[in-house]
Formats: C-alpha cells, structure tokens, sequence
C-alpha cells in the first residue's frame, strides 16, 4: 500500500522578501518519521520551516498538505493538523503550565473557549507524554529552559496535530535535557505516528534519532534520504566546511583533528582496545602511528577518522607476520610505544612480536594492561615498562617521562 505524505513541497522556493535563500525543493513528510533539516548556519532550515507552517509566504512553487494546498487551508482547520515549536522564548506571567498547554486546544473549543472534559483529558495526557505532570501547578516563569521546552511541546501536542514543526528544540538546553527532548519526539513518532520535522545542530543527535535527513546548503537541499545512506565523511564535511574533523559513519559522532607537536607514539590496539587512547593523544597534539588492525576493528574507523597514519590488514583473517614486519619499520622511528592492553587470544596475537620488537629496540613503552598476564609477557623486562590503570594515567606518564629526558 503507498503511504500518503503528511505535508509536501514541489519546486518550493523559500526566503525574505524577494531574496531567494533555499530554492527547488522537492520534499515528502511521511506520518510517523522523524525528519532533521542540517546545514550550517544561514543555510534557511529556519526559514524553510517559517514557510511550511505559513509564518512566511511562498516564493514559488508549493505545499501540500494532507492533500490540501497550504495557501488554502483555515487557519482553524490547519492549527488542528499542525503544531509548530519555533525558538522564540514563551514565558506569560500569571500562566500556570496547565494553563499554558490547554492554550494548545484552542481549535477544538467553541467560540467561548471553555474546556470540556475531553479537552482536559487530551492536556493532561500531553503532560504526560512529555513526562512533565508533575509541573502543571508551576508558573510557567519559574521554569528552567529544559521543562519549558518540554511544555511547549505538550502544547503542540493538545493540538493533536498529524505533523510538529520545531525550530532547533534542543537549543540552550543542558545535556540531561537535550536526551530527553529527543526521546519524547522519537516516541511520539513510534508510539503516535506523528511526523515531526526539526531543524537541528547536533549531527550525532540526528544520525541516532532521524528516520530521513534534509541537508541544505549553497541555496539547495543537497541532499535527503536515511541517515544511514547519506551521513558520510565526504557529505558531513561538504556541509560544513570541514578541515580539522571527520564524521564517524560507524559510531555516529565527529572526531576532530589536533595539529601533531609533541613527539610521535606508536600504539599497539585492537579491538577498540585503543580508540579512547587515539582521541586523548591526538587532544594532546602528539603524533600517532597504530597498527596492526583489521579493516573490521573499531579502532580503525576511530584512527581513520582522526587521521592516524595506521597500518591496517586488508583481509579479515588473523594478523599476517607480513603486517607485523611493515609496522615494525614505523615503530622503529617512533619515541614511544603504547601497550593498549589488546587482547593476545585470537586474531591480534601476532601483534605480540611489536612489543617483542619494541623491548629489544629498548622503547619506552607505556602499558594500560596492568594484570599479571602481561606483567608475565614482559618477564625480566619489566623494570623498563611503565603500567597505568587509565588512559589519562598512561599520558601523564608518558609526558612525565618526555620531560625527564629533555632535562637529561
């Protein structure tokens, strides 16, 4: 069966008066999806959003919803089928958060505006939805910028709109908040099958969160579809202009770049042993060197996205002695080398014969392994090796010793 959109564009054109800011937009908002708008700053998510809710005229082209042309649509009957939460600051003195939400039935209410039973069970259960029941007696003044963006949300949704529109929902708000607000949009979508459609900053946020994703740039959308099928490193840094970072498709996040000058560190991982270590080094500005992964390792996708020259086994099969030799002549020119506590079991064994190689180089190596099963590898070597319990232990360790041999 074909799903009908909730709201479309054809040929859109949005903007300010006669400037034209994002043009030839060609959209569909399914019920029950969760669409981000990303683009930098100035891009128009805000005013492609002013546009659909009509708080801004059309350009060109046009918008359909629930079948209807916007345009044409009574503002009583559009309030009943869409709901939008922009970032002005709502703060009615003398209002308390009941009062407030109940704003939100005003399409459903007679001309007199009196609240009837039904009407005080859908803003009540909105309050709920919102988990902010315990705040209905509250004036709406007294509250933080968390539980009040919660409210306007429970307002947008007395409503009871087929569609939410929202303007950066997470802006100013702390990290506790920031989680919830999301998880209240992702569940009003799974469990009420509303469309809701926000502008966002947060990148990792909508690569979690986002059924499909609208990336705007350079007057266009460049680009919509799963997030998983369009939030690349080429994409994510087209949009933005990236130079000193790189989206981690696998993970989800952003690992940014840190200009190396301090001294070069070889770092034996595996397993995603050693990715917290990659992004304290690179914070720290020393220059990493890793190896031997496998083209499947978490640590690899981390130490590619921060640009770690990395020596990396192709074919998925167990550490080649091959690999273990080519990553040699790199540990070789390095000052230090960093033991990430890998596992020996299994497909990273053959990176035992690096630290080999490292002792009898005489390296200073630097441990996270502080167990008697590598205190037992090291055997009589074990005076020249430094354990820590911590990444952030380790690094302290390993500049504490840099200074020591500049004294010397």
């Amino acid at each position: 069966m074909k799903k009908i959109p909730v709201l479309s564009t054809r040929n859109l054109c949005v903007g300010y008066g006669k400037k034209q800011v994002v043009k030839g937009i060609d959209l569909q908002f399914f019920p029950g999806e969760f669409v981000s708008l990303l683009g930098p700053n100035g891009a128009g998510k805000t005013t492609l959003l002013r546009t659909l809710s009509r708080h801004l005229p059309i350009l060109d082209g046009s918008i359909t919803l629930n079948g209807s042309n916007l345009s044409k649509i009574k503002s009583s009957d559009l309030a009943k089928i869409m709901s939008v939460v922009l970032t002005q600051k709502v703060a009615p003195p003398l209002f308390s958060v009941y009062e407030f939400v109940a704003m939100g039935r005003y399409p459903h209410t007679s001309w007199t505006g009196n609240l009837n039973r039904e009407d005080d069970r859908v803003v009540l259960g909105a309050l709920n939805l919102v988990r902010a029941q315990d705040l209905m007696f509250r004036d709406i003044s007294t509250l933080s910028d968390g539980e009040r963006q919660k409210v306007l949300i429970a307002r947008a949704l007395a409503q009871e709109p087929d569609i939410i529109l929202l303007d950066e929902p997470t802006m100013h708000l702390d990290l506790k908040h920031r989680m919830e607000v999301m998880s209240i949009l992702h569940d009003l979508c799974r469990e009420k099958g509303i469309c809701v459609v926000a502008s966002l900053h947060d990148i990792e946020i909508a690569a979690k969160v986002s059924d499909r994703v609208a990336l705007i740039k350079d007057d266009a959308i460049i680009a919509f579809g799963p997030p998983e099928d369009i939030l690349r490193d080429d994409t994510v840094s087209k949009l933005y202009d990236f130079s000193n970072a790189r989206f981690n498709r696998l993970l989800g996040n952003i690992e940014i770049r840190t200009a190396a000058d301090k001294a070069k560190v070889f770092v034996i991982g595996g397993m995603g042993s050693a990715s917290v270590l990659y992004r304290l080094l690179s914070k720290k500005g020393y220059e990493i060197a890793t190896g031997v992964l496998l083209k499947n390792d978490i640590d690899y996708f981390v130490a590619k996205a921060l640009g770690i020259q990395c020596l990396v086994q192709d074919d998925l099969d167990v550490i080649s002695m091959e690999s273990v030799q080519e990553a040699a002549k790199i540990l070789k020119q390095c000052d230090f080398v960093i033991d990430a506590g890998f596992e020996t079991a299994g497909l990273n064994r053959a990176n035992l014969e690096l630290l080999t190689g490292a002792i009898v180089l005489k390296k200073k190596i630097f441990c996270m392994n502080g167990c008697g099963q590598r205190k037992m590898f090291y055997d009589q070597n074990i005076s020249g090796i430094r354990f820590s319990k911590t990444e952030s232990q380790l690094v302290a360790s390993m500049a504490a010793s840099m200074e020591e041999r500049e004294i010397a």
